[in-house]
């Protein structure tokens, strides 16, 4: 029988409506009070700066969400979504300000959405950005009734002279210094999932960890020279993104590593080298730090709570 209404098409316009008043209705003050009309923003206040900059990024999280449906946890891929756009700011030096989100589905399923939802907002909370909108799109047709995908957009300001990587000052004997990861972070999921068993998911769906708190402090440090937010490729990857021609990084290889990435390593058989091209290995966030002032950042991070690793050096390239 052919459908006579969008609703027996598969697409129910008022269950839509009421997910937006949901959003709507969550207490926070990460959610825009302009949530629901055709843009979303926020007040720019750019009186502190000579020059800003605004940056943006977009991001997703990935086979990681199969993870999810399976264990029906949607929280934390929340929280990952919003790590994984703001984090990229954040390494360019930029105060996070605004993230939107789109999410596709066979059906709104307010079991799924709702703490979706939540996770995304408790993501900009800890970022300290806003949810200035979004876009829900139920597609049957084009997805099952629980199946759902992700897509994040972010964007943040910086100052001109302060944004990073600055290249220019980076040389030969400069420390690298990594901040740990919470774990497999959003990357790497079309291997980890077919090789860790179903025992270990909950453990692999550790949500991303957000490094707003750490970049605001240590991007006062004027020796912090670049930083990378490790995803996949890698930490060869993607601190290679970050150096001047005829630079090389050379990694040391022994900072602790969090379990799960010694489990995966056993269930996968995987060699080192495959980790280590796929996997973050435990760190996070990757710093380029002048070689003559790498004591003084580190003391002022352990004053401020911040834990930090010598995990390599700069080489000629």
């Amino acid at each position: 029988m052919k459908p006579r209404t969008y609703r027996d098409s598969g697409v129910d316009i008022e269950r839509g409506d009421r997910f937006a008043r949901f959003i709507g209705s969550i207490d926070s003050p990460a959610v825009a009070t302009t949530l629901g009309g055709f843009a979303g923003g926020v007040a720019l206040d750019v009186s502190g700066y000579q020059e800003p900059i605004l940056l943006s990024t977009t991001d997703g999280v990935g086979t990681k969400l199969l993870l999810a449906a399976n264990l029906g946890i949607w929280d934390s891929v929340g929280v990952d979504l919003v790590a994984m756009c703001v984090n990229d700011l954040l390494v360019c030096g930029a105060e996070p300000l605004l993230f939107l989100d789109y999410i596709a589905c066979g059906a709104i399923d307010e079991s799924i959405l709702h703490p979706l939802m939540q996770g995304i907002v408790r993501g900009c909370e800890i970022a300290g950005c806003t949810l200035a909108g979004g876009e829900t799109a139920e597609m049957p047709d084009m997805y099952g009734p629980r199946d759902v995908d992700l897509a994040g957009f972010a964007a943040g300001v910086v100052e001109r002279s302060r944004q990073l990587p600055q290249r220019d000052r980076i040389q030969r004997g400069d420390v690298i210094l990594g901040v740990a990861s919470s774990g497999l972070h959003s990357n790497g999921f079309s291997l980890a999932r077919k090789v860790l068993p179903r025992s270990l998911w909950n453990e692999a769906l550790t949500p991303t960890r957000i490094y707003a708190r750490e970049m605001r402090l240590l991007r006062t440090q004027d020796a912090v020279l670049a930083a990378a937010h490790i995803t996949g490729g890698g930490l060869d990857t993607n601190i290679a993104r970050i150096m001047p021609d005829g630079t090389a990084v050379s990694l040391d290889w022994d900072w602790p590593l969090p379990a799960i990435f010694d489990k995966l390593a056993q269930h996968g058989a995987l060699q080192p080298a495959e980790m280590r091209r796929v996997f973050n290995m435990g760190i996070g966030l990757a710093l380029v730090v002048s070689a003559d002032s790498v004591e003084q950042v580190c003391a002022f991070a352990a004053a401020h709570a911040i834990g930090l690793m010598r995990i390599g050096s700069v080489t000629d390239g």
